[in-house]
Parts: C-alpha cells; structure tokens; sequence
C-alpha cells in the first residue's frame, strides 16, 4: 500500500540519496533529483547514503529521519487514523473521490467477510445475464419454502410459498430491503458459480460469492470457491474494499453492463432502506449504497454525492465484541464517523 493508506502512511518515503544527490546539486547549480522508494529500504540506503556524501547532506539526511514521520500523512489520514485507534475490532476501507482521483485507505487490499454487500455483485450479475439474454425481467420466480431463511427482509415471513414474484420485484427486495429471501431465490436461478465467472470477467479477483444465505445451519448453493477451506470462514461471500468500490466506479461511470443497466443499478442503490451506516450523517446529500450486518460485523458500500466531489467507499468493521442489533452498534457508528471524514477530507484533496 501507498502513502494514502493509513497504517502504511510512511511505508513510501523520499529516497536519502535523493536528498543527497539534491544537496550536492544544489551546491553545483545543478537541478535536484527526487525519487520515493518504499521505507523498508531506507535505513540501509541512509547508511551507504551518508558515507558518500558531504556534511551539508549528512545534516539532511538527520533532519529526514526526525521528520518523516510527523509529515507524510494526510490530514484525512490522521484523522482516520485518530478514530480508528483503540477500537476493538478489525477496520478495512478504501474511497475514492471519482471527480478529483484523490483516494485513501485502509488494508483495502484485505479479503474481508461480505456479509449483505456481496448481494451488489450478485445486481450487477443478473443485470449482465439479463442483457445477454440468459434471463428476462419478466419472468416469474416462485417462492418456495426451500429459500426462505430468517433475517433482513418479507418474503421469509409475510409470503405464501408458492408466490410468483417477476425477476425485478426480486432483484428490487434483494437490494432496497436486503431481503435473504429473495437473496436465495436469486441464487437458485443464477447460482454462485455463475455470479463468480461473471466477476472473472469484468476483472474483479477477490470478490467472490460462496454459498446462499443460511437455513438453520444448513449450507447450500456452495460455489466452487466457497468449497475451498480457506474460504469458509467468510460465509455468503468474500471482497475487498478495493474490490467494492472498484464495482460501484464502474457502475457509476456507465461501465458496468451498459450505460442504461449502470444507471439503473445506481438507481435501485439509492433507494437502499439502511440509513445507519454511511447515510447515518449525510443529511440531504443523496446516496447510493448497499449495507451488510453480521452478529460481529457491520459493513456498508456506496457512492456519496457531494458537491465537491462523487465519494466511493467501502467500510467494513470486523470483531465487534458483542451481538447489538439496534441503530447504536458499535461498528455502525464507526461506519458513520468514517463516511463522514471521509466525505470530508477527500473533497478537499
């Protein structure tokens, strides 16, 4: 990770020799050479740099040890790194500013449990199957005991077996309500393999969807993936910050599918119901997201509309110590005060 990810702030830092050879240039009227190489060679180039080089670069060489590391973070990144400090649990995010480029982190190349968020690759799947005319938004689905499972969501509980419901309803209740029922009814007509290979082929490696969600203790729909052993810790599905927001770039510039399809994935995304995570302290800016909850774990995925810039981020909070499923969990109001530095430090960069 680079020098815009929070705990790696320092791991890219200014070559010594670099500061050398710029000294010495300097002395000679020469232009200065800059170079950044990764912290963990510096002190071994610092040494050889120091035995080369004169008393005005040795003096430098002593000031950059003593202050690279008050100066290379980001205001943003110190104040992530503040709010994250001391929590019991695990933090993994990645945003991007998509008008200015400017971007921030943290592990965002870590595999992290999907929770409800994995149901974003699986819109963007059936949207790509329906272009390709592998399926019709009109065509019906029935609901059968089989697929309901408790949870987030009205299918489960308020439905009678046996109800056909079109192929939008569905994919509709699967995203604006979260609902694992219909969740599972998608994932009996598309299954996991199949979201996999499409994820394969718009270049998305981590994210991988495993199995459907849970009946009791019963496991099945089980991917290919999710048969390997060091998947089965991430249950319904594994990604990455990086892979999250990748996913919803793509969908927000029209790359995803088609034009049309980006547009009206972003358009169902707006209409997510969970407002305790990212949307908790927007106040009236429009957001697009998908958010997943787990006994231990709280993650939510979006776009924010800010007037300074389109933010993309991905947050998960892992390891929360105990179950809390009100509006005041832990990791939901980590989420919240992230997404809102995070809206504010990157629409400054």
């Amino acid at each position: 990770m680079g020098s815009s990810t929070v705990p790696t702030a320092l791991d890219v830092v200014p070559c010594p020799m670099s500061i050398c050879t710029k000294a010495n240039a300097e002395s000679s009227g020469n232009v200065s050479v800059d170079f950044r190489i990764p912290k963990v060679y510096c002190t071994r180039v610092m040494i050889e740099s120091m035995c080369r080089c004169g008393p005005r670069a040795f003096s430098l060489v002593i000031f950059f040890i003593s202050g690279a590391s008050v100066s290379a973070q980001t205001p943003i990144e110190r104040k992530l790194q503040e709010r994250t400090a001391g929590f019991p649990g695990t933090v993994t995010l990645y945003a991007k500013n998509l008008d200015t480029g400017a971007t921030v982190g943290i592990h965002e190349a870590d595999a992290v449990r999907t929770a409800s968020t994995i149901k974003l690759a699986i819109l963007a799947s059936v949207f790509d199957a329906v272009a390709h005319h592998r399926a019709e938004w009109t065509e019906f689905l029935t609901l059968t005991q089989k697929e309901k499972v408790e949870g987030s969501g009205v299918l489960g509980s308020e439905f009678s077996n046996g109800v056909r419901l079109p192929l939008r309803d569905v994919v509709h209740l699967m995203i604006v309500l979260s609902d694992n029922t219909a969740t599972n009814m998608i994932l009996e007509r598309f299954p996991a393999d199949e979201i996999n290979a499409y994820l394969d082929r718009i270049g998305i490696k981590t994210t991988r969807a495993l199995r459907k969600i849970l009946k009791g203790e019963t496991a099945a729909g089980i991917s290919e993936a999710g048969k390997l052993p060091q998947n089965r810790k991430y249950g319904l599905g594994v990604s990455s910050p990086r892979d999250m927001v990748t996913m919803l770039e793509k969908m927000e510039r029209g790359e995803l599918v088609s034009p049309d399809a980006s547009k009206e994935m972003i358009a169902i995304l707006k209409r997510c119901q969970d407002n305790g995570g990212i949307r908790r302290r927007m106040g009236n800016l429009t957001v697009a997201n998908k958010s997943g909850a787990l006994a231990a774990l709280r993650s939510d995925v979006g776009i924010v509309y800010s007037p300074a810039g389109r933010i993309a981020m991905a947050i998960t909070v892992d390891g929360i110590a105990n179950a809390d499923w009100t509006p005041d969990n832990p990791g939901l109001l980590m989420i919240a005060d992230l997404a809102k530095l995070l809206v504010d430090g990157l629409d400054k960069q």
